[in-house]
């Protein structure tokens, strides 16, 4: 039998950062992952950037309180951001503009960073370069030495059997062992509300979604390593340079169960065209294509803290998009709340990723 303080149920970012956040305050934590790997899921299936534009009034708040620790680990490198519309997305491609804080270009200009883009297919384009690279492998396994070197304990094909509570503990059966702790944190992903309900709580709604991703060969033998990432408008595609390669996203949201995702080839088809339509050299292999899942509650916000009905019970959940380069602050946040402490953010922020919010 084993006791810990805090149980975080999940090895990926979410959980992860949490538990580094923990470690070091006192208590004994330990980390559960059901794969054989860490971030095996979502963490480490993402073509990650750092863009602090990015997301929800509360995503971005934690994105900014994250750079930080993001470039004290040295998980950033130069990228920028390029958006692209053609001829006829001139409303779509205004409001993104806005909302990402980029600047206009002229066409010719955007031709220059990419020059497989086709100047008669684009009608506008706009830059930034304050967008960054992120190494999530290097952000993952700094927390995963973090937790490990203030004492907490990692166990990867940790497979849940049953989970209870009483009135002074969670009992959490795995197979080859019985743990009791004094509070869990919720870090399961995709999985998060089918743990819940399997604790007795109350789920809160959560959606995964797929997003899809293919890896090209460097089109027309160009050297990409210095393109920028290239958006289409409304986000109906993206494009980030990778060791040599191009990564290429149909950037879709499509509703799915939890589940080990794989690429749909039909939608990995069209959103490949939607990028061929932008550019002047055609797509003629696909190296690899792999899939991620994305998870959101219905406001499209994380959801991080204690549950109103059992504050022993903490959300570190629905982080869609943004738990990448959200998951340093999201971490200390829950971390915060659990032990205490004053949380670093604003108290609206607070209350909008809150899991009362959806209760």
């Amino acid at each position: 039998m084993t006791k810990v303080d805090y149980l975080v149920i999940g090895g990926g970012l979410a959980g992860l950062s949490a538990a580094a956040a923990l470690a070091p305050r006192g208590g004994r934590v330990l980390v559960l992952e059901r794969e054989e790997a860490l971030g095996y899921h979502s963490s480490g299936r993402s073509a990650a950037m750092f863009e602090a534009n990015y997301g929800p009034a509360p995503v971005q708040v934690l994105s900014r309180a994250s750079e930080a620790h993001h470039r004290a680990k040295g998980c950033l490198s130069p990228r920028g951001m390029l958006l692209v519309g053609g001829t006829d997305q001139a409303e779509i491609f205004q409001t993104d503009c806005a909302d990402l804080g980029l600047t206009p270009i002229t066409v010719a200009a955007a031709c220059e960073m990419v020059p497989v883009l086709d100047p008669e297919q684009v009608g506008f384009a706009a830059y930034h370069d304050a967008a960054q690279d992120l190494d999530a492998d290097l952000l993952l396994q700094g927390f995963a030495r973090a937790v490990r070197t203030h004492g907490g304990e990692i166990r990867t094909r940790a497979r849940i059997i049953a989970l209870n509570r009483t009135a002074a503990e969670w009992q959490v059966d795995i197979v080859g062992d019985q743990i009791t702790a004094g509070t869990i944190i919720n870090a399961a992903g995709a999985w998060a509300d089918e743990l819940a309900t399997l604790a007795g709580i109350a789920p809160i709604g959560l959606q995964p979604k797929r997003r899809s991703m293919a890896r090209l060969p460097a089109p027309g033998g160009h050297d990409v390593s210095h393109w920028p990432m290239t958006m289409g408008a409304g986000e109906t595609w993206y494009a980030k340079p990778d060791a040599g390669k191009l990564l290429v996203s149909p950037a879709e949201a499509d509703p799915v169960p939890p589940q080990d995702a794989y690429a749909d080839d039909m939608v990995l088809a069209e959103g490949l065209a939607r990028y061929e339509a932008m550019v002047t050299t055609p797509v003629t292999r696909v190296e690899h294509n792999w899939a991620g899942l994305r998870s959101f509650v219905a406001d499209g916000v994380p959801v991080l803290g204690p549950d109103p009905a059992e504050t022993r019970f903490v959300w570190c959940a629905g982080q869609g998009g943004y738990g990448v380069q959200t998951s340093p602050a999201a971490g200390r946040l829950i971390a915060d709340l659990v032990t205490g402490h004053p949380p670093e953010i604003d108290a609206v922020t607070l209350a909008s990723l809150s899991p009362e919010r959806l209760r």
